[in-house]
């Protein structure tokens, strides 16, 4: 075996932020042995036909194989001793089809154009009829964390193939019979936040279990609810151990998992429902499957957590965001007026904003002219919105707005994208009736994997950017397809017995075997608009919005730079939305929108605020509204975020202290930086009258050292703690008021 670690420093800072080439970073560096035979490229062709390789971060080892006719992952290894070995050869395509006609494709090795260096295996196949190249990849882009893995197929035959499905990454782990495992898994906040919404369920024999993400979460009676692409499997007992992977990729995708035996198996990529599904190749084009990343991690989800979501900033995310210190910024958004927002509101609230101390404003829908005619309505905001951009910039904000531009409807002003227009209507993902109306901010898709519709909609989006001086783009609403009628689009075409059209808020949701290829072009083509755009402008901001948390995925984590976790925005919901998505990712990522609600305490009012303060906060109120006793105790909330808060959200380890939120009981959540030795606890009263006190239990603290706690509140005196206490007693908070918070602040003496 040829050993390959991760050639790099590892981290001991909170954030486990792993740049050194980035010199905000605050970290304090250690080197972890290093022990690697380095294979040089093209190395692969000295070795045996099955030669294998171990590539490795600080936190999991992967075992890889190159068999003559298939490669195979061996092995998961764990920094607890843990070690799964893998009992499934890689399922190459056994098959394609050419001029209507199945052809057999047998695949063989050829070392000579592999690779493998410290973060980087490469195997590669070849069918030499019909001929195509199979590349086998496995990488590690950071010293700790997951590796990512990827499959691409070429086609050199010269003609056009239909590629079957290619599934991302197969798994068949070897597990004794006897080992309790479980399975967390966690659903988006799309609409609004399930009763349950985190999932852990025991995996014991004959656990079956299937979850789908798609490019817009469309909760239906009776089905289970779309996941963010990633499960976390790990053993019940102490230490617990497991391992976890993720999709990256906004498409249609779906995640297995099954126990039968001493077997668990599991599947990660494209969803084959309702198929059965094909892709077409051109000659000299290529297909490559969803990005996975595969892990190991000790400690339950708490430990998975803290690995993943600093790993998602340090590979996914974009550095110049997170190397701004005003990330996650804090926002007035004008959603509070719906959409009654015009010019004079905006730079009453403009004003408001920097009263506040807010740091840029989100003019939400309601200042276009129509719905695909993304240009200011001129009775609303007669100066136009770059005049309202340079209002916010002239009081140190940032201008952002909302806009959904890949929706056409009926207006019929230059620069319109409208339905009847012939170009327009051959994009469109479904012919409309005669009397087809658009909704207020809602019209109808277009399918962006065209390339013309492609190009139309970066050309718009670049327009929208440039000309309003934004620094920031939310898209929202049913941006990116994923069903469609047509047959003379790139993706495969639908078979219409069995083609299905619901029509929802103006706009029609397709369901038919050509649904995962229609998502995958029209992801990819995403992708580009976004990587342009970024190229053209690094500073801009990017929310993911899509109705409120449809659309939170890690591939849309690798494009965008914070997500609207949910879009209903109570306080329950958005402590509910926060707790599942911030399993998954980075706090600093997930956005609540802070919506009026009732508080006829000052108290309520506090809690209200803080519910949408454990991560980016929007404030989405008619503020001018408010008390003056509500102002200030807005701008001490504020002031309070910007200066403790944010440097915890942004590189703290987070810790589940408290059940899922459910308004009636306490809930929690801690922040603890390691390397600063400080924290806090966002501790929330429910509305049982009874319960005015709750013990929190701590995570992620040195036993053997003394904490300062500091009530903002007042709710209680400072004091000082052993660590072992508030790890086992735990840390008491008495709140007097039902619906009420306190923010417990930790410090290490």
């Amino acid at each position: 075996m040829i050993e390959i670690r991760a050639l790099h420093h590892r981290p001991i800072c909170g954030d486990r932020q792993e740049t050194p080439n980035n010199p905000q970073s605050e970290c304090r560096w250690i080197a972890f042995s290093i022990t690697a035979l380095l294979l040089a490229s093209g190395a692969m062709a000295q070795q045996p036909r099955d030669a294998s390789v171990s590539l490795n971060t600080s936190d999991v080892r992967i075992g890889l194989s190159a068999g003559s006719e298939a490669p195979r992952l061996t092995r998961i290894a764990g920094l607890a001793g843990a070690d799964w070995l893998n009992q499934q050869p890689e399922t190459l395509p056994q098959s394609v089809e050419v001029n209507g006609a199945k052809v057999a494709a047998a695949w063989h090795l050829k070392p000579a154009l592999g690779s493998a260096d410290a973060r980087h295996v490469v195997f590669v196949y070849e069918s030499a009829e019909p001929h195509m190249l199979l590349r086998w990849q496995w990488e590690a882009r950071a010293a700790f964390g997951p590796v990512e893995h990827r499959i691409t197929i070429e086609n050199l035959s010269g003609q056009e193939i239909w590629l079957p499905m290619v599934d991302s990454l197969r798994l068949n782990l070897q597990t004794p019979q006897d080992m309790a495992l479980r399975n967390l898994y966690v659903e988006k906040g799309a609409d609004t936040p399930s009763p349950q919404g985190t999932h852990v369920e025991p995996v014991s024999e004959g656990y079956r279990w299937i979850g789908k993400s798609s490019t817009y979460a469309f909760p239906s009676p009776g089905e289970q609810r779309e996941i963010i692409p990633a499960l976390f499997v790990y053993g019940e007992d102490h230490p617990q151990s497991g391992w976890f992977a993720g999709i990256e990729f906004s498409g249609r995708t779906r995640i297995t998992l099954v126990r039968s035996g001493d077997r668990v198996e599991s599947v990660l990529g494209l969803n084959p429902e309702p198929g059965p599904f094909a892709t077409r190749i051109e000659p000299g084009g290529r297909f490559e499957t969803p990005p996975v990343f595969l892990g190991a991690f000790t400690a339950g989800p708490d430990g998975a957590g803290n690995q993943l979501r600093p790993w998602v900033r340090a590979v996914l995310g974009n550095p110049r965001t997170w190397n701004d210190p005003q990330y996650p910024l804090t926002v007035n958004n004008s959603w509070g007026s719906g959409m009654q927002v015009d010019e004079a509101l905006a730079l009453r609230m403009i004003a408001q904003s920097k009263e506040l101390g807010l740091e840029m404003f989100h003019l939400d829908a309601g200042w276009f002219r129509g719905v695909g005619d993304w240009y200011p309505d001129a009775k609303k905001f007669p100066h136009g919105l770059a005049s309202i951009a340079d209002a916010a910039h002239m009081q140190g904000l940032r201008f952002g707005i909302w806009v959904d531009w890949s929706q056409a409807a009926l207006d019929t002003e230059p620069g319109a994208l409208n339905v009847h227009n012939p170009a327009a209507r051959g994009w469109l993902i479904s012919d409309l009736p005669p009397n087809w109306k658009p909704e207020e901010f809602k019209g109808q898709t277009i399918d962006l994997g065209v390339p013309a519709a492609r190009d139309y909609a970066a050309k718009e989006v670049k327009r929208i950017v440039e000309d309003y001086r934004l620094d920031m783009l939310e898209h929202d609403g049913y941006l990116v397809a994923q069903g469609c009628v047509r047959d003379d689009h790139p993706h495969a075409p639908p078979n219409r017995s069995t083609m299905r059209i619901v029509h929802d808020w103006a706009s029609d949701f397709v369901l038919a075997s050509n649904s995962t290829d229609v998502s995958y072009h029209a992801v990819r083509a995403y992708y580009e608009i976004y990587e342009k755009l970024r190229r053209e402008h690094p500073g801009l901001l990017f929310e993911i919005c899509n109705d409120g948390g449809r659309m939170v995925d890690f591939g849309s984590a690798a494009h965008g730079d914070y997500f609207s976790i949910t879009d209903t925005y109570d306080p329950l919901s958005n402590r509910r939305a926060f707790y599942d998505t911030s399993h998954m990712l980075p706090a600093a990522m997930l956005e609540s929108y802070v919506e009026k609600w009732p508080v006829p305490r000052s108290e309520n009012f506090l809690y209200m605020l803080r519910s949408g303060m454990m991560g980016w906060v929007s404030i989405m109120l008619d503020t001018t509204a408010w008390t003056p006793e509500q102002h200030e105790t807005t701008k001490r909330a504020i002031a309070l975020y910007k200066e403790k808060l944010r440097p915890l959200i942004r590189d703290a380890e987070l810790y589940h202290v408290s059940d899922r939120p459910d308004g009636v009981h306490w809930d929690g959540v801690e922040y603890w930086n390691p390397v600063r030795g400080n924290g806090v606890v966002f501790a929330f009263r429910g509305a049982t009258p009874s319960e005015s006190e709750h013990r929190f239990v701590l995570a992620g603290l040195d036993p053997s050292r003394r904490y300062r706690l500091h009530f903002e509140d007042g709710s209680a005196p400072d004091r000082e703690v052993q660590g072992s206490e508030l790890l086992s007693t735990g840390l008491d908070v008495h709140l007097a008021t039902t619906l009420s918070s306190e923010l417990v602040f930790l410090q290490l003496i």
